[in-house]
């Protein structure tokens, strides 16, 4: 069956999603405050809770700051708050979008991210290329569960057959999979997908 749809990741798909780098940006160099914040805040369930739609932003901050010392407070809200300003797009991605956009494939999004997605959404480079989006804290259902996969074929009348799926994820590939969905494990190299997308 013939691809007409291509369905994307955000993070480390569109966009680059590296705390490491987040904690440099915030000129964290110690080596024992980054590893505290980063089992705190992003290797936190809490942070899976917040794409999930079970807690905010701002209850994640209020749940994070007891397990920090006071002088990372704000350091905390900006990881939480603002990790993504400012926004990195991952090298070549916004061209290869716009290129499938001409094409004629229909863009789509299925991305695990909280509340927050659909306000900087708007400041990530080739969003105006997309037919829809579908994000996981939204539906209160993540990738890899089939049933989110269901929820964007279903809301813009998309075959499964017809569809790629790409991301960064070796699991929510295979969810796809078991949606009926053919997937792509990025690993960053637009040109090797490019190639792919072109020999199909």
């Amino acid at each position: 069956m013939m691809i007409k749809n291509i369905i994307f990741d955000m993070g480390r798909v569109l966009v680059e999603f590296y705390p490491e780098d987040f904690l440099t940006k915030e000129g964290i160099t110690d080596k024992e405050e980054r590893e505290l914040l980063l089992r705190e805040i992003f290797h936190h369930e809490d942070w899976t809770n917040m794409d999930a739609g079970i807690m905010s932003e701002q209850e994640m901050y209020d749940e994070a700051v007891k397990r920090i010392p006071e002088h990372l407070h704000q350091t905390a809200h900006n990881l939480i708050f603002d990790w993504n300003d400012p926004i990195i797009p991952v090298k070549g991605m916004e061209d290869f979008v716009r290129e499938c956009k001409e094409k004629g494939y229909g863009i789509y999004l299925l991305s695990n991210a909280s509340v927050a997605q659909p306000v900087y959404w708007l400041r990530i480079p080739g969003h105006q290329y997309f037919d829809g989006t579908v994000v996981s804290a939204l539906e209160k259902i993540m990738k890899p569960d089939i049933r989110i996969y269901q929820i964007l074929l279903d809301r813009y009348g998309l075959k499964a057959e017809e569809c790629l799926f790409i991301d960064d994820v070796a699991r929510n590939i295979k969810g796809a999979e078991k949606a009926g969905i053919r997937g792509y494990l990025f690993d960053g190299d637009v040109d090797k997908l490019r190639k792919y997308i072109n020999d199909l």
